[in-house]
């Protein structure tokens, strides 16, 4: 069939062709994204540099309040500040403005008062001061500053940071940035061991303690979740959708793996403190293992992007002895465990059902699956 125009009277059959053939090319459906079965490593290095320095960081700061384990020993506030500050960028840089305020005019001086010090829990004669009691070392009100220096550092400088790289364009380096910031390891080790040549670190080797090596866990969940997101970075703007997928769960399980743990060591200090009898090793244990849930929960105060809200971060707090701006009472849960203990469990079943943990699920985060597998 022939279209004349009547404006010039010419063919429009050739224009007509080539618009037919367009519409066809444009409704096209787009070919599936191709995922890999492993990742990328060429560039890790390179482009994840900063971020592995903020980890690195968190370490030497962990380095110095664990000085405070040995008796006599003496933590240095001016280190902890030096190492908190400096470098390009510096942990401070990334850290919330609200934990920001709790390191630098709480936690680090208050763990130097207490460095060479012994503790009794709940002697009125040793609470002005703090000290080590057991293995560990404990404020004046059995709250462990090392834990809210290095694991509080996870949620409110590491996490923080993470979400930051995503508030404007990302780049194929974006992928390895996250897995950096993260202390994930780009061989997937599943273990912090120093027998892996590059084992995982900070948040990455609670993930790994948290899976069973089944090929179902948080670790390999989060395993999968790079793999796809660099695949689509890769893939360009044509693969956003798969991008914002991906992306969407690195988070969710990155906050998920928080979540287990507090949950783990809710478990373990129940354990511990419910037998007949303790010995003091046993009670400076449980201690140790709850002032990592109150890091682990209170680093995550202010940042933005995750599921918890909070307000119920507060309440876990609270059920923590440990609530923001207020006197902790941590010896508690060794001194009066029968009135106690009962606030962990709560704590356990308000962290299952924020995220939707499976009873099965919250008995496997009873263990820790690297050393059950020596991994």
């Amino acid at each position: 069939m022939k279209f004349i125009n009547p404006i010039n009277g010419k063919l429009l059959a050739l224009s007509l062709s080539v618009f037919f053939l367009a519409s066809c090319q444009k409704d096209e459906p787009t070919a599936p994204l191709v995922v890999p079965t492993s990742y990328d490593v060429a560039k890790f290095d390179q482009h994840a540099a900063a971020q592995l320095a903020v980890v690195t960081a968190v370490n030497a700061m962990t380095d110095e309040a664990k000085k405070g384990r040995v008796l006599g020993e003496k933590v240095s506030e001016t280190t902890l500040r030096t190492i908190f500050t400096g470098g390009n960028p510096s942990v401070k840089s990334q850290t919330t403005t609200y934990y920001t305020g709790k390191l630098e005019s709480e936690w680090f001086a208050e763990i130097a008062k207490a460095s060479g010090n012994t503790y009794t829990p709940g002697d009125p004669k040793t609470r002005g001061q703090g000290g080590m009691y057991g293995g560990y070392l404990f404020d004046e009100n059995g709250l462990e500053m090392e834990q809210l220096i290095e694991k509080g550092s996870f949620g409110a400088a590491l996490y923080n940071h993470a979400v930051s790289l995503v508030g404007g364009t990302m780049t194929v380096a974006t992928a390895d940035q996250l897995m950096g910031i993260m202390g994930m390891s780009p061989t997937f080790p599943s273990s912090a061991d120093v027998k892996h040549a590059r084992p995982d670190r900070a948040m990455a080797n609670y993930a790994a303690r948290r899976d069973k090596n089944d090929g179902k866990g948080l670790y390999s969940q989060q395993k999968a979740n790079f793999i796809k997101l660099q695949a689509a970075l890769k893939a360009g703007d044509t693969y956003n959708k798969e991008r914002d997928e991906a992306l969407t769960a690195v988070f969710e399980t990155w906050e998920k793996v928080n979540a287990a743990t507090v949950i783990n060591y809710c478990h373990t200090v129940i354990a511990t403190m419910s037998q007949t009898t303790t010995t003091d090793a046993q009670k400076s244990a449980a201690l140790h293992a709850y002032g990592e849930n109150v890091g682990f929960m209170h680093g995550w105060r202010t940042v933005a992007r995750k599921k918890i809200t909070d307000a119920q971060i507060d309440e876990i707090l609270t059920l923590l002895n440990a609530a923001p701006n207020a006197v902790p009472t941590s010896y508690k849960f060794i001194t009066e465990p029968a009135t106690e203990l009962p606030k962990l469990q709560q704590i356990i079943t308000r962290l299952q059902a924020i995220y939707g943990f499976s009873a099965a699920d919250v008995e496997d985060f009873k263990k820790n699956w690297v050393s059950e597998q020596k991994r």
